[in-house]
């Protein structure tokens, strides 16, 4: 009976260690007071208080230098930009191209498939070492056959054969006292969590490159049409002086000039059809699919205003940036060093394990499973480095080392992403500054084209004043498109900087 008892507690000693380790949650343990290493605390960065980089809404007004002036705070027509704008800003453009690819994109674009696995893969990463903490359970089992002859130590002058059966489970269960598996388990939470991030940054960086990309094939295409319309307007001045020289009433030089002013511009249109095509092309991989399966739903440029209402920061919004997926992947990562820092700490003081074997060994395998072949041990054991050569030592500066590193590449983080947004702001701010001026050249160079042909006609100047005024045309309306397309584009950046964009099903 009392053998009975001694298996029965080991029974118990196994199963209320699988009971107790199956209730942990997969999140860390709460430390205890004889956990060793650091807390983790995030750290607390102070806002420098100083005032975005606003450029203003530009008046039509103007300053002592010519610039032209802001438009006053209490009329400012700018919407300020809020949480909910930035988090899915493409909305904003009502369009259904750029939604789609987008929406493609979360499923089929392969970096960001890439991003996924990883994430999984420190999901696993973090159960293993969740398990950890669980006692471990082996199940063995053998049959041997021994057979010892006359000569032999063990056959005692005769031949011997021996038959042992053996099967039965051995168990091991370290307890946790200074918290070495638990900031293991901690570690690797806050590394699943830093990927979690990293998942929503690539997300993050693939929904503005597919913005910026699109508005830029859009402007491409505006430019397109801009060139093609100057190439009609400068192709149609060609035809009637063509025409007066042929009659004997023209001027050949003229003739020659407005030739290579058309020329001029027709070469500008080939490597504006090749951009489209790049553009097109780097859509489709965004997008996940192979280049060429876009063209037909992006070759037409829809017939609207890129514009959407502009937009202020009234601050720099310190803490919209420490959330930036990419701020909180330093973070995180920062966590998991801390926790590191415990692990390597714990490898100082001793473990202490409960140890215990439960089995059947017989002769004979017709009496193995009766009760006389059960055997089983339990007991505490124990280990402690006494000297390993500073080796553990070494490691826990190591480790600490590598935390204040991380702490540094936080605060780094937390710089880049503040200089970021106020190069983004400023930018996407004055690019408006730039788009006023470039609408009154376009309507001066307009103005002046039409009376340098009256007075072309009249004989009252010569032909370069046309060929000026064209080329100047052109020059200055491929400026406006592109300063339109910039303005979009730099919107998108500083939605980016801001963290905009929400991964699909968050």
């Amino acid at each position: 009976m009392k053998n009975v008892n001694i298996y029965a507690n080991i029974v118990i000693v196994i199963a209320a260690a699988l009971f107790v380790a199956g209730c942990a949650d997969l999140k860390p343990w709460t430390p205890s007071w004889l956990t060793v290493g650091p807390d983790y605390v995030e750290p607390q960065i102070a806002d420098p208080g100083a005032p975005a980089p606003d450029a203003g809404y530009p008046t039509t007004n103007k300053t002592a230098t010519g610039e032209f002036a802001p438009a006053d705070p209490s009329s400012d027509p700018r919407h300020e930009i809020t949480t909910n704008s930035v988090r899915r800003w493409w909305a904003q453009f009502n369009d259904d191209i750029l939604t789609g690819l987008i929406e493609a994109a979360v499923s089929n674009n392969l970096d960001f498939l890439v991003a996924q696995q990883r994430l999984i893969e420190a999901r696993w990463q973090n159960v293993g070492a969740w398990g950890a903490l669980m006692p471990s359970v082996e199940l063995d089992g053998k049959a041997t056959r021994a057979e010892y002859h006359p000569n032999t130590s063990s056959g005692g002058g005769r031949t011997v054969h021996r038959d042992v059966f053996h099967g039965g489970f051995d168990a091991s269960w370290e307890i946790d006292i200074f918290g070495g598996k638990r900031r293991s388990e901690e570690a690797a939470y806050r590394t699943m969590e830093a990927a979690s991030y990293s998942l929503a940054d690539a997300w993050v960086s693939l929904t503005s490159e597919i913005g910026s990309q699109y508005v830029s094939l859009r402007t491409i295409q505006e430019r397109l049409r801009v060139a093609r319309a100057n190439l009609k307007l400068q192709s149609e001045t060609y035809d009637i002086l063509k025409s007066r020289l042929d009659s004997g009433i023209g001027d050949e030089l003229a003739v020659n000039q407005a030739k290579y002013n058309v020329e001029q511009t027709r070469a500008s249109i080939p490597s504006l059809l090749a951009e489209e095509e790049a553009y097109m092309n780097a859509l489709a991989i965004l997008a996940g699919t192979m280049p060429g399966a876009l063209h037909s739903w992006l070759a037409e440029l829809p017939d609207r205003d890129w514009l959407v209402a502009p937009q202020k920061l009234s601050s720099i919004p310190l803490d919209t940036i420490r959330s930036r997926p990419d701020v909180r992947t330093a973070e995180r990562k920062l966590a998991a060093q801390v926790a590191s820092v415990g692990v390597a700490k714990s490898y100082l003081f001793p473990k202490f394990y409960i140890n215990g074997t439960l089995g059947l060994e017989s002769v004979k395998v017709q009496k193995f499973f009766q009760r006389d072949s059960l055997y089983g041990t339990i007991g505490p054991s124990f280990s402690w480095p006494l000297f390993q050569g500073g080796n553990l030592y070494a490691n826990l500066k190591a480790e600490e080392a590598k935390m204040e590193a991380a702490a540094l590449t936080y605060e780094n983080a937390v710089q880049t992403a503040v200089g970021e947004t106020r190069d983004a702001y400023s930018a996407y701010t004055q690019q408006y500054h730039r788009y006023l001026s470039l609408q009154g050249a376009v309507k001066a160079a307009k103005d002046a084209e039409n009376i340098s042909q009256d007075l072309y006609k009249n004989g009252l100047a010569d032909f370069n004043n046309v060929l000026d005024a064209q080329r100047s045309l052109l020059t200055l309306e491929e400026s406006l498109t592109i300063s339109r397309g910039q303005i979009t584009i730099k919107l998108i950046s500083l939605y980016k900087a801001l963290g905009g964009g929400v991964v699909m099903g968050e």
